[in-house]
């Protein structure tokens, strides 16, 4: 948000729309756009490799003349933090990405293109407008976005969880730490108020023993049948198809009752506010 002290602060250059017009401000603007011509060329026509180092070499040479201006409006700030707080999408601008090798990465291209696109606004109407401009869009651009980024990552989250296989590894675990486990379950129950009377009992390590090691086995059967890989990936599944109709509906922002109606259970934070009302601290 722009202050009332960065408002009547003046602009290093006010565009060459506006008036006041320098020969930096022609020479920058032009630099600008072609810049802005040169990645845009490159993305929407790769040409050669000797051709493109070409460009690529005089993309560096624009981006050394935009870092000596950007040092050169910095220092006329007296080197003060708001102006790189203001103005650090510009050094995204100095990064010369017009290589055959960089244009491959569409995304970063288009990205960086844009930003060298509000470098030259910035040339041609003010220093400061697309500081405004994204600051007055921000959260709009967020609002509109969040949903969609959030029921994306929560897709690639769970594709991510379904490479695995709980239940042996589990199984695994338990049996490549059963002596361990066998320790710490004997310990429990000696020091337990009730089982520990177990102790007066004869053959009372022998009857522990066993019992631990018929609960390890049953466990371990239990854990390697496919049946309970089925089990897990439905309960994967169902909560994934849950998740993501709530955060469509928004439920995970706000609570409406008659929202959640539509779901197939019930979430869990509602689950917690009941338990809550029901059991007041």
């Amino acid at each position: 948000m722009v202050t009332l002290r960065d408002a009547r602060e003046p602009e290093l250059n006010s565009g060459i729309l506006p008036g006041n017009v320098r020969a930096d401000d022609w020479v920058m603007l032009l630099l600008a756009a072609g810049s802005v011509g040169l990645l845009g060329f490159m993305l929407l026509s790769p040409p050669g490799r000797e051709a493109g180092l070409v460009i690529f070499y005089v993309d560096c040479g624009i981006c050394g003349v935009f870092l000596l201006e950007f040092l050169w409006r910095w220092r006329k700030r007296r080197w003060a933090k708001r102006f790189l707080v203001r103005n650090w999408y510009e050094l995204f601008a100095m990064i010369p990405v017009a290589h055959p090798g960089m244009v491959a990465h569409k995304f970063i291209a288009v990205l960086l293109l844009l930003i060298r696109v509000g470098r030259a606004a910035d040339r041609a109407v003010g220093e400061q407008f697309t500081y405004r401009l994204v600051d007055k869009l921000s959260e709009p651009i967020v609002k509109a976005i969040k949903q969609p980024v959030t029921i994306a990552v929560l897709d690639e989250v769970v594709k991510v969880l379904e490479t695995g296989n709980y239940p042996e590894n589990l199984a695994k675990s338990l049996d490549a730490n059963k002596d361990e486990l066998r320790t710490i379950i004997a310990e429990k129950i000696a020091a337990d108020p009730q089982l520990g009377k177990l102790k007066r009992l004869p053959f009372h390590d022998e009857i522990v023993r066993t019992v631990v090691d018929t609960s390890f086995r049953v466990l371990l059967e239990v854990l390697v049948d496919p049946r309970i890989d089925d089990f897990f990936s439905a309960v994967v599944r169902d909560n994934r198809e849950q998740i993501r109709l709530a955060v469509q509906l928004g439920l995970h922002e706000t609570d409406d009752e008659d929202k959640e109606k539509s779901l197939p259970v019930r979430t869990q934070h509602s689950a917690a506010l009941e338990y809550d009302r029901l059991h007041k601290r």
